[in-house]
């Protein structure tokens, strides 16, 4: 034991921890810029690594994907533009808190959040690193089948005050996924015969369209009868008090998002959904969310940030990546030569306590730099509409063209911005959409793989764990609207005493 810490020790020099601090920096900047994920810049940054000593790249990498993932939130809350997937959630309270001049103190929410996600998912780590992961892997075909419905049902409950607007937006989402050639088959669907949509309908410029080109249409057909309210930066730390409000939020939340980012192929946009769901059926006023409350964004960003520590889990216990950015953290590991997986624990446990207390460092400088650097992020909403708003449109055109290097994106993106601005006119809720194309394919490959895998089978969906989350589903859908006709018998038997 002793001999593992004085290994870990001598990994922490002023150099490594350096490494982490500029992984950090570079994370936050790339992850608020539309389009450029925490994935695409741990991708890109990889290859710079390979010269490095493995402390040293495992650093600098860990520190990337925890800037990465907190920098989606900027754009998402002061201009609704989520920098990442997993940011959706956060501009629904973010944005609407930006737009009352309270962009610093937004960003301020958000940074504690996820500082409070990231260190809670690091505990989890530490001590229940083993424990999770044999949970995780007992989830096969049906389980994620059985994740991803639930994923779809909670969304459409979470996106919008109507449940049918909810789900018709998420079914949207799940036809987009259709679009391209089969995954299992490779047949093509839905292509009419174009090239370009054979591998589908690309993520990022349909999620840049969406809340990025859609809001600034908005915005040219928005016309100001008041003078826009200035950002209020004096105050950046949301203070104790409003932290005091959140804490059982904070908790609630790290846990959901450490478990949800411990499972396989989850990630961090289920993890903010589940856990802004539960919040808004758990509050005594959930008509409040989507109108700019702290509990709107804590809840989000708490959950996402989380599920950094949690994706880490299977990554290191099992050698099975929790995510996008994980499966090339653990290509990483292996070009420097380090296996990871159950027997890692015995033969470098070094290793392991590395990604322990590098994530922890990164944790530190990443709420450091959001609330240092929150006062500047809030003084770009003052900039003049008629500066911003082509700023804005040209950071969107390079985010969906450097997704993947076609001109293609860009039309679809501008076709996403069209479709975005009309689902916000009549209340079709854009955030289900997004979510139901990442979890539709989910749902769809393995429904069939399932039924592959039992032959036509149908049974298989009723396994033991399958059922646990049927029950949540059903709860999901059926609490909230029973709970909604409580209310409203309540408040119906009290004004009728009143009148008496």
């Amino acid at each position: 034991m002793l001999a593992t810490i004085s290994s870990v020790l001598s990994t922490l020099s002023f150099g490594t921890i350096c490494l982490v601090l500029v992984g950090v920096v570079l994370g936050i900047a790339v992850g608020s810029i539309p389009g450029l994920t925490a994935t695409m810049a741990v991708a890109v940054l990889t290859s710079f690594t390979f010269g490095m000593e493995s402390g040293s790249a495992i650093a600098m990498l860990l520190g990337i994907f925890v800037g990465g993932v907190y920098g989606g939130s900027i754009s998402a809350i002061l201009m609704k533009i989520p920098g990442t997937s997993s940011a959706v959630m956060t501009a629904l309270d973010g944005y609407p808190m930006s737009c009352r001049g309270e962009g610093g103190k937004a960003i301020g929410i958000s940074t504690v959040s996820s500082f409070f996600g990231g260190i809670v998912s690091c505990i989890f780590l530490i001590l229940g690193c083993s424990a999770i992961a044999r949970i995780a892997a007992k989830f096969t075909y049906p389980e994620y089948f059985v994740i991803a419905v639930f994923g779809l049902c909670v969304i459409a409950n979470a996106s919008a005050d109507s449940l049918l607007k909810g789900l018709l937006g998420a079914i949207i989402g799940v036809f987009i996924t259709t679009i391209g050639m089969d995954n299992l088959t490779g047949i093509p669907r839905f292509t009419f015969g174009s090239q370009n949509l054979m591998s589908g309908i690309g993520m990022v410029p349909a999620l840049i369209g969406l809340f990025g080109v859609s809001e600034i249409m908005n915005q040219l057909f928005t016309i100001d009868s008041e003078k826009k309210q200035q950002q209020k930066i004096d105050r950046i730390f949301p203070g104790w008090e409003v932290l005091g409000k959140l804490k059982g939020v904070l908790l609630r939340c790290s846990i959901i998002g450490t478990i949800i980012g411990a499972l396989p192929g989850a990630g961090g946009p289920i993890a903010a959904f589940v856990a802004y769901n539960s919040e808004k059926s758990n509050s005594k006023h959930p008509e409040k969310f989507g109108t700019g409350i702290p509990e709107g964004i804590a809840a989000p960003e708490c959950a996402n940030n989380a599920t950094v520590g949690g994706a880490l889990i299977p990554m290191l216990a099992l050698g099975v990546p929790g995510d996008a950015v994980t499966a090339i953290i653990l290509g990483a590991f292996a070009i420097h030569g380090i296996r990871l997986g159950p027997m890692i624990f015995q033969e470098t446990p070094e290793v392991v306590y590395s990604v322990y207390v590098y994530t922890i460092i990164a944790n530190i400088f990443m709420i450091i730099i959001g609330l240092l650097a929150a006062r500047w992020f809030a003084k770009l909403i003052n900039t003049d509409k008629k500066i911003l708003m082509p700023l804005i449109l040209m950071a969107c055109v390079i985010g969906s063209y450097a997704s993947s290097n076609k001109v293609f994106d860009i039309y679809v993106m501008v076709i996403f911005g069209i479709l975005g601005f009309f689902m916000d006119k009549v209340g079709i809720s854009t955030s289900a959409l997004i979510l139901g194309q990442v979890l539709g394919a989910l749902a769809e490959t393995n429904f069939r793989s399932a039924l592959t895998m039992s032959q036509g089978n149908y049974a298989i969906f009723f396994r033991p764990i399958p059922c646990v989350f049927w029950a949540l589903t059903i709860a999901m859908v059926v609490v909230p609207k029973t709970r909604k006709v409580i209310k409203t018998r309540k408040s119906n038997k009290s004004k009728k005493e009143e009148a008496e």
